[in-house]
């Protein structure tokens, strides 16, 4: 009888730190995101000290109202980025994120059940030469351009293309190899990576898929025309998992102030077959006048035993300041993916 009601107890006990700290974490969350939107407001970037320490981040806040489901209102995230540099040769930098720490729901009210903590990027850059750098430590795959620049204010749109998300892991635990070979009589230049994992991912964030011994290679010819060639070789962390090999295109140029970008990757599984998977999109940025842009995107996205099918976007983007950006669009097409639901998505978006 007493070791069931000290049980008792302890059960309840265990429940209730579990609630506090939630708690916690929510009102951190909050407070966080308060301070990061009054220091936005000054729109200026956060100054080095004098030790060649700095400090920035970003953080956005999503409206969506699906065709099908409820409205939510949403922080999407909320990220602070810390660099060091001693004296050019060795460089620190890390970015630590919350992702969607606070959600309002139509139906379910403010929740903060998908909330979860992200170490995006933690890694030292050491310079060999001129045209060598070598990198250790938790990064961004370069593969193609988005994955690399996807933080809310350097992105056109609020939703994120499927094919730049869901065929590679968006970050590698290991080794990177990288730099820039220019030919300045062409006036151009080849920007290189080559990179490998040490250590594979060891908390799985949601739905995401895990990937184990990820290698692989970027290049970059950057001209008029900026066209990359992404080539990667990775295992999915599953029982019986796949291993995959990747080829990847994307450009970028711009035409009379327009922006036009693309990229597409295709997997092929070990055997040889091409089924392991596809997508691509092509994108294009109108300017309007005023710092207003008119977007357009047209995508698709191929997977085995997943949802497959087009997705068009049409929107309005407002640059107010170079560290702010208002975003409206449409989303429509085919095929039934949770990330990107068919309907309206708005977002507010500030980097400081």
């Amino acid at each position: 009888m007493i070791q069931q009601k000290v049980k008792e107890i302890y059960t309840r006990l265990r429940h209730q730190a579990a609630y506090a700290l939630k708690l916690v974490v929510y009102a951190g969350s909050v407070a966080l995101l308060t301070t990061l939107c009054k220091v936005a407001h000054a729109d200026e970037p956060a100054a080095g000290t004098s030790s060649g320490l700095k400090l920035g981040g970003y953080s956005s806040v999503n409206a969506s109202v699906p065709r099908d489901g409820s409205s939510e209102l949403r922080v999407d995230d909320v990220s602070l980025m810390l660099s060091w540099e001693n004296d050019g040769r060795l460089k620190f930098f890390g970015e630590l994120e919350l992702e969607r720490p606070l959600a309002f729901n139509e139906d379910k009210r403010f929740n903060h059940k998908n909330f979860f903590f992200d170490v995006e990027r933690l890694y030292l850059d050491y310079n060999l030469s001129e045209k060598v750098n070598v990198r250790t430590g938790r990064f961004l795959t370069p593969a193609g351009r988005w994955n690399l620049l996807h933080a809310a204010p350097l992105v056109w749109t609020a939703s994120r293309p499927l094919a730049t998300s869901k065929l590679f892991p968006t970050a590698v635990n290991g080794l990177m190899l990288y730099g820039t070979e220019p030919y300045e009589a062409q006036g151009q230049a080849l920007e290189y990576s080559f990179f490998v994992e040490a250590l594979k991912d060891q908390v799985r964030n949601n739905d995401e898929t895990i990937f184990k011994n990820v290698a692989g290679a970027h290049f970059t010819l950057t001209n008029q025309l900026n066209l990359g060639l992404s080539l990667a070789t990775f295992t999915e962390d599953t029982p019986a998992g796949p291993n995959y090999r990747m080829v990847g295109l994307d450009f970028i140029t711009h035409v009379k102030g327009w922006e036009l970008s693309g990229e597409g990757f295709q997997r092929f599984t070990g055997g040889g077959g091409n089924n392991g998977g596809s997508g691509a999109y092509l994108q294009s940025a109108a300017p309007l006048g005023n710092n207003w842009y008119w977007l357009t995107r047209l995508e698709t996205f191929q997977r085995p035993r997943e949802a497959s099918g087009e997705r068009w976007v049409l929107g309005l983007t407002k640059r107010i300041t170079p560290q702010q950006l208002l975003k409206m669009e449409f989303v429509g097409g085919s095929g039934d993916f949770t990330d990107i639901p068919r309907g309206f998505v708005g977002s507010f978006a500030v980097l400081f």
